[in-house]
């Protein structure tokens, strides 16, 4: 929502701003200066990234835009869905805890975290280092430093749409001049025409110019910033997985170990301790009435 409302903002702003100052909308109304600023933006940016960034982009720019990231009620369900896992891992012998990690799907455990359970990729991070702990046969820095490999790959995943979108944002200024020069060129056509024809032509060139600084600075830029911090976010949850089992692993009791899951939540989505001791205890993940 807050970037819908900054980009209306800005719009309001230029377009407000230049028809104060006597200017009319139709002489920035140059449509194809436009498509070959965003047609060679597009083009680099295939050449330039894999299909599946460029997918992966798309999704991003949804997930930005409408702000996906996990809230207070989030966390508290994926630490309740901790907490009821490594109870579960101390009380029962491995026989009984390992088809939870094995088929999750089919636990009936993580049936009751069904908005966990659609995330695969978090699915599959719980299960795969629940299933070392089980096993035990690896040590806890040996489980710990794997852990921190697999975030900070999934972090440089997470964050390429980030860079290509950067990447197109650092070009948008050049290729508004691109544009600006194929306008002169067309303009110096029509040099035996008169003062106002030409004066409109090289007006509309330079419109390629403003065109890709706007573009670049209002638009691409800021999106690309806000797919940054969306996916950051986005991350941070598999950091409080790898604080709370790596406690568990060296000697921390479930509670204790959701705990130190809890201190690696942002400041503004971090449950209180009593919210979370609730959620364990009670079986309830929905928070208390601010």
């Amino acid at each position: 929502m807050g970037a819908i409302i900054g980009l209306i903002i800005a719009f309001a702003s230029m377009i407000g701003g230049f028809m104060a100052m006597g200017g009319k909308l139709a002489v920035i109304w140059q449509p194809w200066e436009y498509v070959i600023i965003l047609g060679i933006s597009a083009g680099i940016f295939i050449v330039a990234n894999p299909m599946y960034v460029v997918k992966d982009t798309g999704r991003a720019c949804v997930e930005a835009i409408l702000g996906r990231v996990p809230n207070r009620e989030d966390n508290i369900t994926t630490l309740r869905l901790i907490y009821t896992l490594l109870s579960e891992m101390r009380s029962k012998p491995r026989n009984v805890v390992e088809p939870h990690v094995d088929k999750p799907e089919e636990s009936e455990i993580f049936k009751q975290y069904p908005t966990i359970l659609k995330d695969q990729e978090l699915t599959h991070f719980i299960c795969d280092y629940a299933r070392l702990i089980v096993i035990g046969n690896a040590k806890p820095h040996e489980i710990e430093s794997l852990m921190e490999n697999d975030i900070s790959t999934r972090r440089k995943d997470a964050l390429k749409p980030y860079l290509a979108l950067n990447s197109v944002a650092e070009a948008l200024p050049a290729l508004g001049i691109v544009a600006a020069v194929l306008g002169i060129v067309k303009a110096m056509g029509a040099i035996s025409q008169s003062p106002e024809i030409l004066g409109s032509l090289i007006g509309a060139a330079l419109v390629g110019t403003f065109a890709g600084i706007f573009i670049s600075y209002v638009i691409v830029s800021p999106l690309a910033n806000k797919i940054k911090n969306t996916r950051e976010k986005q991350v941070r949850v598999y950091g409080m997985v790898k604080q709370s089992l790596i406690a568990y692993l060296n000697g921390a009791a479930p509670m204790i170990a959701i705990e130190h899951g809890r201190k690696g939540i942002s400041a503004e989505t971090r449950p209180t301790i009593n919210q979370v001791e609730d959620a364990a205890i009670s079986g309830d993940s929905k928070l208390e009435a601010a």
